[in-house]
């Protein structure tokens, strides 16, 4: 066939012998060899100051050279890369809440302190329906401190203490609240303590560093025995062991008296603490016989005795000599009278020249009468029992009285006698079932009351010499 044959034909379709060109090969060739080259010169360059890759030098360029710029682009990718695989998030701000201390004043309810800081009364309400939030809320005084945590008046936390080792804490969870109390425990002390009278027990309380409360507790031991008016002398001293409350490391408050002795006039008094397995506490001598007297001697803090027990005394107003069958102790209207000894109300009310005034009955045939008050304690009514150290009536100027006093008798079968100088009765001693727990306990206090002793005698001749 005269078929045309185009001049193209052999472009058209490649020989079949002909081996192409691979240029391709070579190249991955050269990465596959390149890039173990690559690793041990990454590698040698670690242990060195410079960072880049080792290269041969050679004029010719190598299968490193050729794939450095590859390498490079790698490692600048995955160093671009790593932070987006791995976003920093900043952390979100703790949420910020209100703080309000409420302290209750006179007159105050949860009520009123809500209303005046704005908080909500509704969740109040939800509160009060707990059980232990009910009895917190009736009982709360003027001084009584809560702390709260709000969020615009929404209640988030309340917190209040009950007493030196309890609290109440209320919180929001969810949609409600949870009541529960919490227990603060304490840690107990003990010190010691010495001092020496020169004007006064309490000056020399201050010049010790112990504080008033200390030195109450102490006078109202020995308040049977020793009058701390009249009664106390310079050179007087007194040793005192008592506790001291300490809460989460820090100092809360001074405890009881564990052991005192004191040293008046020539004659030393021992009281020792001991409670019994009823939680009933006493102060005893180490012979368990009772500190206390079933009288004390003055049943008012005074300032001075304006007139002493006298049966030929001149009256102030009626101008006669007339018995003053008591002592009078010059105080200022409304001192607290108090009961000189347990016993129970035969008397209340006005009595001619005595004014106001309340007569007990004690045991042993003995009563005690208390005139010239401005008033009556609402507790010592006709008839009721009342305790040792109970307030019965307030200092006055009621009936024949020229200034605010009290008029105390002691009457033994009907007559009167000195109330500073006649003898007490003592109290009953320590129980026969107690006592040899109480003689067991009270030995090694004395030992240790004995050992003070001896450290303040001893110091102070070091400091004599």
């Amino acid at each position: 066939m005269n078929r045309p044959v185009s001049p193209l034909l052999h472009d058209y379709k490649p020989s079949a012998t002909r081996r192409p060109a691979k240029p391709k090969a070579i190249q991955w060739f050269a990465v596959g060899l390149g890039i173990p080259l690559v690793a041990v010169a990454l590698i040698t360059g670690l242990g060195r100051n410079d960072p880049k890759p080792v290269v041969s030098e050679t004029p010719e360029m190598t299968a490193t050279e050729t794939i450095e710029p590859l390498i490079a682009e790698s490692v600048v990718v995955a160093d671009d890369a790593a932070p987006s695989a791995q976003p920093s998030v900043a952390p979100e701000p703790e949420p910020q809440f209100d703080n309000l201390v409420l302290t209750v004043g006179r007159g105050d309810t949860m009520e009123k302190l809500f209303r005046k800081n704005d908080l909500d009364l509704g969740q109040l309400m939800a509160i009060a329906r707990l059980d232990e939030a009910k009895q917190r809320f009736r009982r709360i005084k003027p001084g009584d401190v809560f702390e709260i945590t709000h969020d615009d008046g929404q209640l988030l936390s309340m917190y209040s203490k009950l007493d030196l080792t309890s609290a109440l804490r209320i919180e929001k969870r969810e949609s409600s609240f949870v009541a529960e109390l919490v227990e603060q425990p304490i840690e107990t002390r003990k010190r010691h303590a010495y001092g020496v009278i020169d004007t006064s027990l309490f000056e020399s309380a201050a010049e010790a560093g112990l504080s008033d409360k200390v030195i109450m507790n102490v006078a109202g031991i020995f308040a049977w025995d020793v009058d701390f008016v009249l009664d106390i002398r310079s050179g007087d001293d007194y040793y005192i062991q008592y506790e001291e409350i300490w809460q989460d490391g820090e100092f809360v408050t001074d405890g009881e008296i564990v052991a005192a002795e004191f040293n008046n006039n020539g004659r030393s008094i021992q009281a020792i603490r001991f409670k019994d397995r009823d939680n009933k506490t006493d102060y005893f001598t180490p012979t368990g016989d009772s500190v206390r007297k079933a009288f004390i001697r003055n049943p008012v803090d005074f300032t001075r005795i304006s007139s002493n027990f006298n049966p030929r005394r001149r009256h102030p107003i009626l101008n006669t000599i007339r018995a003053h069958r008591g002592v009078d102790y010059a105080a200022p209207r409304g001192t607290p009278i108090k009961a000189s000894g347990d016993g129970k109300v035969i008397f209340r009310g006005t009595k001619s020249g005595y004014g106001k005034a309340v007569i007990l009955q004690h045991g042993g045939n003995i009563t005690t009468l208390y005139a010239h008050m401005s008033g009556f304690a609402s507790k010592a009514r006709l008839g009721a029992r009342v305790r040792q150290g109970q307030t019965i009536g307030y200092v006055g100027a009621t009936g024949l009285a020229t200034a605010n006093h009290l008029h105390y008798e002691y009457r033994l079968n009907g007559v009167h006698r000195n109330p500073r100088t006649v003898k007490l009765p003592d109290a009953e001693p320590i129980a026969e079932k107690y006592r040899e727990e109480f003689l067991s306990a009270a030995e090694p206090i004395i030992q240790e009351l004995e050992k003070f002793k001896s450290t303040q005698v001893a110091s102070i001749g070091y400091s004599s010499q």
